[in-house]
């Protein structure tokens, strides 16, 4: 018998209460058979809001049956479809403001080629811009696509993360719209179409229904409209530079647009270097490549005349703005309504034709070189109502417009003062800079700076020393010394400043790396730019966002376009107190040819270096309009200066472009009342200067104010170029030219008439 009593029960025995068991440790009362577990604690604080691991576990199997089943369900439903409408492409028709007819953009230009007339390394090419790995991945890539969908996000750019296959459906199964939907359709017929179609049969697809600019769909017609040849006989250098335009073809064709070439050049060494590096390319073959400059491009039919340039700059806005990609716009089918005036843009082209291109002769070989480009804005509104993009667009394709391949010359020099007033600045000795300050116009007068002389020595036209005079003199006279001072004085960065903010684009060629010589107008920047920000200075320092386009349908639907917005963006005493100084141009300086407007107008005029151009940028109060004549040799595309031309010395702003400028003001505001300039002066500035005395300039035909440049016996009071004072080569005629006798039907290479039937 146990020397521990023992309590009976039905399970067995147990110790009794308060007997202690063997081994010391007091026996736990047993638990009743009915009780369970005791409860989980309570969670507390911020773990009552944290998910279980059952609950992640069961969310993430849940989020896949479901992405597995969707992606089931797609494949399933999404079905392969007929080649969409681009296959079959729309014209796009083009309106006047008024909804009367400008243009409608022509057929399709698209020959589909095999795949074994598209040489190896030209495919390799195309490989290497939009897809390396292409024979060995699968139809899309979500990780490109996920990267590429941040990126955009982010703010990196807009990218598309999309693989060949996924552009080939985009060409040719699909509408171009940016839409999940669509994006969704693509994904799955991808998948689909890699399983029914080999992948050289997706890559030939691929290289006849892309884009590559100037209206050729495929790469067989990109090879006829770049190089004259069929895709068969392309280099690889050629090659490369076809597959960088597929990306943007409007930025990468430097043909249209000249200032592209760094841009293009850029893309064209990315598509060879993934050559190599893929091993498609040699690396001495690749090393001995220069970048293969295209040829002259042919426009399509029916954009002869002004219509060509109108499209295209039309075209270039709404991919620029982003209204409508600009593959989308290609795919047709678009009625836009644009801001063009009609009399205002017949009034711009008469003009050109009437003082100058009928007065260019067969008989002097300058007169080829002549080029001219205009543009016209309402101050108030940023719409363009008129362009001259050049005699015809068939012929002679660059839109003198808009390139950016031309320094502006003098006609920067208002920004200066500009930024002057606007940043309150001062003189070297602590005067305010006003319309009455006096500088020093000596010629090549040593630029002074806060901490001493800077070496920097520019001189005035024709070496003339004007002495002690004020900042209006010297704008009338557009004295070189005076400003390079005044931008030393504000500061070149605040100088550059104010230009951005008025109009000027901040990628504009040589505004960035100008430094001193800024002031004196070594920016290249289109008549377009020009003309926005002259249109600033005439809406007292507002700038407006231009616009070429009212209005866009499609399918009798509006598309959206992007919100304008008028916004200071320099104080009005600033914009103000430049215009009176530029009256002061228009009044008694170099622009007096503008007077023939008829009403009150500012306005400046502007020679490019080397006399490679020359500009007239003025405004009246409700409307500002730029004017260029440039020089470019027809065949090899240089900028040639225009000394002799129209028998002339030299073109100066003054001469041309300003009559031209005053005859188009003239008739573009018939029947409308003249407005009077409202201006707010800074202190100091309300009492305009007084009128300069009369001179003449040395090295120019003599004349009377406001003569027409197109006669021997006058020119206008002389305007400063860009730098120094280039003098004209032996070659030019003697100071007091005789006119070469012009030739009736001038034609100028390879046009046969100015204004073709149906402008």
């Amino acid at each position: 018998m146990s020397s521990h009593p023992q309590r009976q029960t039905d399970r067995g025995t147990a110790p009794l209460p308060g007997r202690v068991p063997t081994g010391g440790v007091p026996a736990q009362p047993p638990r009743p058979l009915h009780q369970t577990r005791p409860p989980r604690p309570k969670r507390t604080g911020v773990r009552r809001f944290l998910p279980t691991w059952r609950m992640v576990l069961g969310g993430v199997l849940l989020f896949l049956l479901a992405l597995t089943g969707a992606f089931i369900a797609g494949y399933m439903l999404v079905e392969i479809p007929p080649a969409n409408a681009a296959a079959v492409k729309q014209s796009n028709v083009y309106l006047y403001a008024d909804g009367s007819p400008l243009a409608r953009d022509g057929d399709v230009n698209r020959e589909n080629v095999p795949l074994t007339e598209v040489p190896k390394p030209v495919q390799h090419a195309i490989l290497s811009a939009e897809d390396r790995d292409f024979y060995s991945e699968s139809a899309v890539d979500p990780q490109a696509m996920v990267r590429a969908a941040w990126n955009t996000v982010t703010g990196k750019g807009r990218q598309s993360g999309s693989t060949i296959t996924q552009q080939y459906v985009k060409n040719y199964y699909l509408a171009q719209e940016q839409t999940l939907t669509r994006k969704v359709k693509e994904f799955f017929i991808a998948i689909k179409l890699d399983r029914e179609k080999n992948k050289d049969e997706i890559l030939t697809g691929y290289l006849n229904t892309s884009y590559f600019g100037r209206n050729a769909y495929g790469i067989q017609a990109a090879a006829q409209a770049y190089y004259g040849k069929g895709s068969a006989d392309l280099t690889t250098a050629e090659g490369a530079y076809l597959a960088a335009l597929v990306n943007a073809p409007s930025a990468y064709d430097v043909s249209a647009h000249p200032e592209n070439k760094a841009r293009a050049d850029a893309r064209w060494n990315y598509v060879l270097d993934g050559m190599v590096k893929e091993g498609w390319l040699a690396p001495t073959e690749r090393a001995a490549m220069t970048f293969p400059k295209p040829g002259r491009t042919k426009a399509p039919p029916g954009m002869s005349g002004q219509r060509g340039y109108l499209v295209e700059a039309i075209n270039t806005y709404l991919s620029g703005s982003g209204a409508i990609g600009e593959d989308t716009l290609q795919a047709g089918g678009y009625r836009i309504t644009t801001t063009l005036d009609k009399r205002k843009q017949r009034a711009m082209a008469d003009a050109v034709k009437t003082q100058l291109m009928s007065k260019l002769s067969t008989a002097n070989p300058v007169d080829r070189y002549v080029r001219a480009g205009g543009a016209s804005i309402d101050p108030q509104t940023g719409r363009v109502v008129a362009m001259y993009g050049g005699i015809d667009y068939t012929k002679q394709y660059v839109n003198n417009a808009t390139r950016r391949d031309y320094q502006v010359g003098s006609t920067f020099k208002p920004f200066v003062f500009s930024s002057a007033v606007e940043n309150g600045s001062t003189t070297q000795d602590g005067r305010t800079i006003t319309p009455g300050t006096l500088y020093d116009g000596s010629n090549r007068r040593e630029v002074q700076g806060r901490s001493g002389p800077t070496g920097y020595r520019p001189g005035n036209e024709d070496g003339t020393d004007y002495g002690e005079i004020t900042v209006a003199e010297a704008t009338d006279k557009s004295v070189n010394s005076v400003y390079a001072q005044m931008g030393e004085d504000v500061g070149t960065e605040k100088v550059k400043e104010t230009a951005i903010a008025l109009g000027v684009p901040k990628e504009a060629p040589g505004l960035a790396e100008a430094r001193q010589s800024v002031a004196l107008g070594v920016v290249n920047a289109s008549v377009l730019d020009m003309a926005k920000a002259y249109a600033t200075l005439a809406n007292h320092g507002r700038h407006g966002t231009y616009t070429l386009v009212d209005r866009i349908t499609k399918g009798g639907q509006d598309v959206s376009l992007p919100k304008r917005a008028n916004q200071a963006a320099i104080p009005r005493q600033a914009a103000d107190t430049t215009t009176s100084i530029l009256r002061s141009v228009v009044d008694n300086g170099t622009g007096t040819a503008a007077q023939s407007a008829g009403r009150p107008a500012a306005g400046k005029t502007g020679t490019a270096e080397e006399d490679k151009a020359a500009w007239f940028a003025g405004y009246t109060p409700d409307l500002a309009t730029v004017i260029a004549v440039m020089g470019q040799d027809p065949k090899s595309g240089e900028q040639k200066p225009l000394y002799g031309a129209t028998g002339l010395d030299r073109i100066n702003g003054g001469g041309y472009p300003a009559e031209i400028w005053g005859r188009y003001t003239a008739v573009a505001l018939q029947n409308t009342a003249a407005k009077p300039f409202r201006l707010h002066l800074q202190p100091g500035a309300e009492t305009e200067p007084s009128e300069p005395e009369e001179s003449e300039s040395s090295g120019s035909p003599s004349a009377s104010s406001g003569s027409p440049s197109g006669s021997p016996s006058g020119s206008p009071p002389s305007e400063t170029p860009t730098t120094g004072s280039p003098r004209p080569p032996s070659t030019v005629p003697p100071s007091s030219p005789t006119r070469v006798p012009t030739t009736s039907g001038f034609t100028p290479p390879d046009e046969d008439e100015f204004f073709p039937d149906g402008f």
